[in-house]
């Protein structure tokens, strides 16, 4: 008897486990590309890790905008465990089966991440309008109290708001297929197997994206109008270039992060001929922010360099103290 079939007339799914194919239409040399994204993932790993340590050792950078920065490092490390550890389980031993319960958590992971990374740009974007705008009321408002209460309330909203996604899709009847041409658990993915109407699965996937995604990304672009019709009316260059400054890490993380997910949903819609695209754009789009996020962070914040230089060279830096 089949095992990915439950004969049962009281099971609520005839497929018991799903296989996810990976990248479609380069399954038979897919494997080459375990070592690149193993790399990848390693990276994310060490560099996320690197920005804890370095903001918990340094008392120079207990402040509220690398608090934020901390919180985004643990978003991103969670965001790449998600996915990476069976994408690489599949690439390299061909573990394509996974059960319901453990695609259902996934798809719950991925988009209650995704959502807490743009949640927490939200909240990085107000402290830094915050603090160009309004920077002497900036000590009272921007506290330690503000991150806490600011970071719980993103991680509530995405955490509540997901949940109906993997309740939906298990309300779903899956009668026979069970093969994902994908690296992961997407909602889409999944419910596009189904054998009945997903209807209010595309609807809650799509009011989602414009609750949560659309919602964070106009308030973060409307902040940044704001913080650049400020900053154009300094008269000092100088001052003008360090309020800049402050932000530009920020700003390009940002764009970037954005930007992917316009792509990614773009190609989605256009890449019906070529569906290796999408899936592969659409992997890097998860695990490509949490290894570029703290390496734009070290290169434009020298705060953020000298506690680096300090974590990774303590010997030294006891010596010359």
């Amino acid at each position: 008897m089949d095992t990915a079939l439950s004969i049962t007339n009281d099971s609520r799914f005839q497929v018991s486990e799903f296989i996810l194919m990976g990248f479609p239409g380069i399954h038979e040399w897919q494997h080459w590309l375990s070592l690149p994204l193993a790399l990848l993932y390693l990276l994310a790993l060490v560099a996320n890790l690197l920005i804890l340590i370095t903001i918990q050792c340094e008392p120079t950078l207990h402040q509220s905008m690398y608090l934020f920065l901390a919180i985004l490092a643990v978003v991103d490390f969670g965001l790449a465990t998600t996915i990476m550890p069976k994408i690489l389980a599949i690439l390299s031993f061909d573990a394509k089966a996974i059960s319901l319960p453990e695609c259902f958590s996934q798809i719950y992971a991925i988009h209650s991440f995704m959502g807490m990374e743009s949640g927490i740009f939200l909240c990085m974007a107000v402290d830094r309008y915050i603090a160009i705008c309004f920077p002497l009321q900036y000590p009272s408002i921007i506290t330690e109290t503000f991150v806490i209460k600011a970071t719980l309330s993103m991680v509530l909203r995405n955490c509540l708001l997901t949940i109906p996604l993997p309740v939906l899709a298990a309300q779903r009847h899956f009668c026979s297929r069970n093969e994902i041409d994908h690296c992961l658990c997407s909602n889409l993915g999944v419910t596009s197997l189904a054998c009945d109407d997903i209807t209010i699965n595309r609807f809650y996937q799509l009011a989602l994206a414009w609750v949560m995604l659309g919602s964070d990304m106009v308030l973060v672009f409307a902040s940044y109008a704001l913080i650049i019709r400020s900053v154009l009316r300094l008269n000092s260059a100088e001052a003008t270039s360090k309020a800049l400054n402050t932000c530009s890490s920020h700003l390009i993380l940002i764009l970037f992060f954005y930007t992917a997910i316009i792509v990614v949903s773009v190609t989605h819609l256009v890449g019906r001929k070529v569906p290796f695209i999408p899936v592969l754009l659409n992997v890097l789009h998860i695990v490509t922010p949490p290894a570029l996020n703290p390496m734009v962070y070290a290169l434009r914040t020298q705060e953020l360099r000298v506690g680096f230089q300090r974590v990774l060279d303590l010997g030294k830096n006891v010596s010359r103290k």
